[in-house]
């Protein structure tokens, strides 16, 4: 496992529970709310500074962060002159905004590194250059002396030629392979880049059968590498990555609870972990690892991958962190949107405002929750040491 990788991998989620805590941090003090520390880890505190009346500051345990917004509570008690700016006296819209900026950020964060992985590095893709002619159209695995020769190699495709158009129209390659698929037995016109000029050269395909389907088979493979798109087709690509991510979180946390039982075999019990279940910090450390260090992968593929790795876990984790369960972020949510229902139906009946809800009466819930997160936190660490994810790479 690469120590570059994990070091990288443990930046970046420091780096993102940063950014998550800014923006409850900033969003709080542009509603005049007061901000007493913000803080990167937990425990002893190593090193702090004052700005205004923020304490910034690091402490000895990096596991997180936290930015502590006086009146979270209506029992903490406050100075006179700070009572006005606590939280819990926020209207609904502006607790909503505060509590669910932390996560907004997640976002924002992961369709920006998804942009730069789309428009700055390139994502590997099958580029129309051959990389290699096939001498023939096997029958078998390989080619034999009684296989007829390739339909490429009939007409005089060489290493190098770069595949630019077909049937007098000049495509991208992506669009260039259903058409040869689909004709199979069938004369076909390549235009073909060689030496820096354009020739053309019909080419009638021969057939293979693929899973019962016939197919066209030109005989050729292409080289891989990374395309870079433009800018505006990045973006549109990144919201569109965005949008899978998601749906693959969703998925997946419908689907925590029926994953545990064979979480715990695979930890306890041998079972194959495979690389589409659950995983840990430890697990998505580890995968960094392997990326960095796999020698099966380019210096931009490697790039690449990382940043798909570390895009992926901030969507994912502002998805979660907007769970209405406390103590997340969403809880909290769902606890403000309450107390704004609540204060409704009290105006419309004509009653008193019944005021904030009082949320360290929901400790119990709150302390369920947190067990069953450190479990579920402990079994992944477990798993993730003892019966690791092998990406293969």
């Amino acid at each position: 496992m690469g120590i570059l990788g994990v070091l990288a991998f443990i930046v970046a989620l420091l780096a993102s529970v940063m950014v998550h805590e800014f923006g409850h941090y900033i969003t709080a003090k542009r509603y005049g709310m007061r901000v007493t520390e913000f803080f990167l880890g937990f425990g002893t505190r190593i090193w702090s500074t004052t700005r205004g009346e923020t304490e910034f500051g690091m402490k000895a345990i990096p596991a997180g962060g936290y930015c502590k917004i006086s009146g979270m509570s209506p029992r903490e008690e406050l100075p006179e002159d700070v009572k006005p700016r606590a939280f819990y006296l926020a209207t609904v819209p502006k607790k909503l905004v505060v509590l669910g900026a932390g996560s907004f950020l997640h976002f924002v964060l992961g369709i920006l590194l998804l942009f730069t992985l789309f428009a700055g590095i390139g994502t590997s893709q099958i580029l129309p250059s051959v990389s290699q002619v096939v001498s023939c159209v096997p029958t078998g695995s390989e080619c034999t002396s009684s296989d007829p020769i390739s339909p490429a190699k009939s007409v005089g495709i060489l290493k190098g030629d770069r595949i630019i158009g077909i049937n007098g129209e000049k495509k991208e390659w992506k669009d260039i392979t259903p058409i040869l698929r689909s004709s199979a037995k069938r004369e076909v016109v390549l235009l073909v880049e060689r030496n820096n000029q354009e020739i053309s050269l019909p080419v009638t395909l021969a057939s293979r059968t693929v899973d019962g389907e016939e197919r066209g088979f030109l005989g050729i493979i292409n080289e891989f590498g990374l395309v870079r798109e433009n800018p505006i087709k990045a973006m549109g690509s990144s919201f569109a990555a965005t949008g899978s991510i998601v749906q693959g979180s969703l998925k997946a946390l419908i689907g925590l609870p029926a994953q545990i039982p064979s979480l715990i075999r695979q930890t306890f019990l041998g079972e194959e972990r495979t690389a589409d279940g659950l995983v840990g910090i430890v697990g998505v450390a580890r995968a960094s690892g392997e990326t960095v260090s796999s020698g099966n992968l380019t210096t931009g593929e490697k790039f690449a991958t990382f940043i798909l790795i570390v895009a992926s876990l901030n969507i994912f984790v502002g998805i979660f962190n907007l769970l209405p369960i406390l103590p997340l972020d969403g809880g909290h949510m769902a606890v403000a949107l309450y107390e704004g229902l609540r204060r409704a139906s009290a105006r419309r009946r004509g009653k008193a405002d019944p005021g904030p809800v009082d949320v360290e009466k929901l400790t119990p819930i709150t302390m369920i929750v947190f067990v069953a997160l450190a479990f579920l936190t402990l079994l992944l660490l477990f798993a993730d040491i003892f019966n690791p994810i092998n990406l293969n790479l």
